[in-house]
C-alpha cells in the first residue's frame, strides 16, 4: 500500500490532466443551430465529471496497488501461490459458452433481438480473435512488431472475392486460396525488410499497409476503387443456400423462413475458423520453428549464434500470421457480401495491435478476451442509452465511445502493464536429468 499523501497528489495530477485534455473536445462543442450558424455549447459537467471520474481511479489505485519496493522484490522470494483449480476449466468453460452462445441470444432476447447480438457481437468479436491470433505469432511469439497487418486482411477479402466473382470459385476454395496468397503477400513483405527491426521495421509494415490501401483505391477496372465489390456470392451447402430464394436450405428443409439460419451458419463457421487457428498455432509452438520463433523475440543475436536460420524463421512467421489474416479476411467478405477501401484502414491495424498487447504477448487466451472486451466493449457503448440520462440529453455515447474506451485501456494498462495474461513462459521445457542410480522425483 503506498503512503495516502503520494496517492492523493498522483490522483490530483490524473484530474488535472483528464480536465486539461477533455477541455478542447468535451468543455466546449460547437453545433449548428437552425439558422445554419456555428454556435459554441459549453459542457463543463461533462469535463468536471470526467476529471473526478479519474481522481477516485487513480486514488483507489494508489491506496490498493502496493508500494515500490513491494513490486520490486525478486521473484524467487515471492511466495508462489499455487494455481487455482478453476483455472484448468475456463478454457472448456468458454467453448462450451461459445457453442451455447446463439441459443442463450435467442432464449433472452427473442429472434428479433438475437439478430444483432448475434452479428454485431458474436461474428465480430469471432472475426478479431482470428485477426489476433494471426497477428499474435508475429508479434507475440515472434516479436516482429507488424503495423500493418490489415494490408492482409485485406489481400484475403479482395482475393476472395475476385475469385468468386470472376471464376465463379464457391466459398470453400476461394477460403483456402485467399489465405495461400495472403502467405505468399507476407513473404514478399519479409524479403525487404529482413534486416529491420523494432521501430524501422513497424514504420515499412505501415507503409505497406498504406501502399494496399492505394492500390486498392485507384485500381479502378479490379478493385472498383471507392465503390468496391458487390454482389460477393455467399457460401453454400452442397448447393443450398442461407439467403432468401428457390435454393434456400429452409426451403429444402420445410422450415420456416428466418434470418438465424444465416446468421447461426455464419457464428459456427467462424468459430470453426478461430478455432483451427488455435489449434495451428498451438501445434507450432510445439515444433522447433515456434520454438525458433520464441528464441528469436528474445534475443536475435544469441538466435543466430545458436545457428537458427534467422531469414527462415521470420519468413515463416509473417506468412503464417498473413494466412490467418487472409483467411479472416476472405470470411469477412461472404459475410458483408460488399466491401471496400474504407474497411481496411489504418484504424483496424491499430484496434488489433492493440487486442494482441493488451491481451499479453504470445498468451491465446488473453488475445481472445482482450478481443471479447474491447469489440465488445465499443459495440456495448452504442447500446447504452442510460448514459444520456445521467450526463444530459446531449451527451451522445456512440459519438464518445472511442474517448470512454480509451480512458479504459489506460486504466487497463496500468493495472496490468503486461497485458491481461502476461506469459513469457518457453512453450517446451527440458526435464532435468536424473543421475544414475537415483530413484526419479516423484
Amino acid at each position: 500500500m503506498q503512503n495516502p499523501g503520494d496517492a492523493l497528489k498522483k490522483a490530483l495530477l490524473a484530474a488535472l490532466i483528464t480536465f486539461g485534455l477533455s477541455f478542447p473536445i468535451v468543455a466546449l462543442r460547437t453545433d449548428t443551430n437552425l439558422s445554419n450558424q456555428l454556435v459554441l455549447t459549453e459542457r463543463w459537467s461533462l469535463a468536471f465529471t470526467l476529471s473526478g471520474i479519474a481522481f477516485v481511479a487513480f486514488l483507489l489505485l494508489g491506496l490498493v496497488r502496493p508500494a515500490g519496493d513491494e513490486r520490486a522484490t525478486p521473484k524467487t522470494a515471492r511466495s508462489a501461490a499455487p494455481p487455482h483449480p478453476f483455472t484448468r476449466y475456463l478454457p472448456r468453460i468458454g467453448l462450451a459458452f461459445l457453442i451455447a452462445y446463439p441459443f442463450l441470444a435467442v432464449a433472452i432476447s427473442g429472434s428479433a433481438g438475437a439478430v444483432k447480438w448475434i452479428d454485431n457481437f458474436g461474428i465480430q468479436i469471432l472475426i478479431y480473435i482470428l485477426l489476433g491470433w494471426g497477428l499474435n505469432i508475429v508479434v507475440g511469439l515472434a516479436g516482429l512488431l507488424d503495423l500493418g497487418y490489415v494490408a492482409f486482411y485485406a489481400v484475403g477479402a479482395y482475393s476472395s472475392a475476385l475469385l468468386a466473382k470472376n471464376f465463379d470459385l464457391s466459398f470453400w476454395l476461394t477460403l483456402p486460396l485467399a489465405g495461400i496468397l495472403a502467405a505468399f503477400w507476407g513473404l514478399l513483405v519479409g524479403l525487404p525488410v529482413l534486416r529491420l527491426r523494432g521501430d524501422y521495421l513497424a514504420i515499412v509494415t505501415l507503409a505497406f499497409a498504406e501502399i494496399v490501401r492505394l492500390v486498392l483505391i485507384n485500381w479502378v477496372p479490379v478493385t472498383g476503387g471507392y465503390a468496391g465489390i458487390s454482389g460477393i456470392p455467399r457460401p453454400t451447402i452442397f448447393g443450398y443456400s442461407f439467403m432468401p430464394g428457390p435454393d434456400n436450405i429452409a426451403t429444402a428443409l420445410g422450415l420456416p423462413a428466418s434470418p438465424l439460419y444465416r446468421l447461426f451458419f455464419l457464428f459456427y463457421l467462424a468459430l470453426v475458423l478461430a478455432l483451427a487457428a488455435y489449434w495451428v498455432t498451438t501445434r507450432l509452438r510445439t515444433l522447433p520453428i515456434g520454438r525458433a520463433w520464441e528464441a528469436l523475440r528474445e534475443d536475435e543475436i544469441a538466435c543466430r549464434s545458436l545457428g537458427i536460420n534467422t531469414v527462415t524463421t521470420k519468413l515463416s512467421a509473417l506468412a503464417a500470421g498473413a494466412f490467418f489474416g487472409g483467411i479472416a479476411g476472405a470470411f469477412f467478405s461472404t459475410r458483408q457480401g460488399f466491401i471496400s477501401p474504407e474497411s481496411f484502414t489504418f484504424m483496424e491495424s491499430a484496434v488489433i495491435v492493440a487486442i494482441v498487447v493488451l491481451g499479453g504477448l504470445g498468451s491465446m487466451v488473453g488475445v481472445a478476451i482482450a478481443a471479447i472486451v474491447m469489440i465488445g466493449g465499443t459495440e456495448l457503448l452504442r447500446e447504452l442509452d442510460v448514459l444520456k440520462a445521467v450526463f444530459g440529453g446531449e451527451f451522445d455515447p456512440a459519438q464518445y465511445r472511442m474517448l470512454l474506451f480509451g480512458l479504459a485501456m489506460v486504466v487497463l494498462m496500468v493495472l496490468r502493464p503486461k497485458g491481461l495474461v502476461a506469459t513469457r513462459e518457453p512453450t517446451v521445457r527440458l526435464k532435468p536429468k536424473v543421475a544414475r542410480g537415483a530413484p526419479a522425483a516423484e
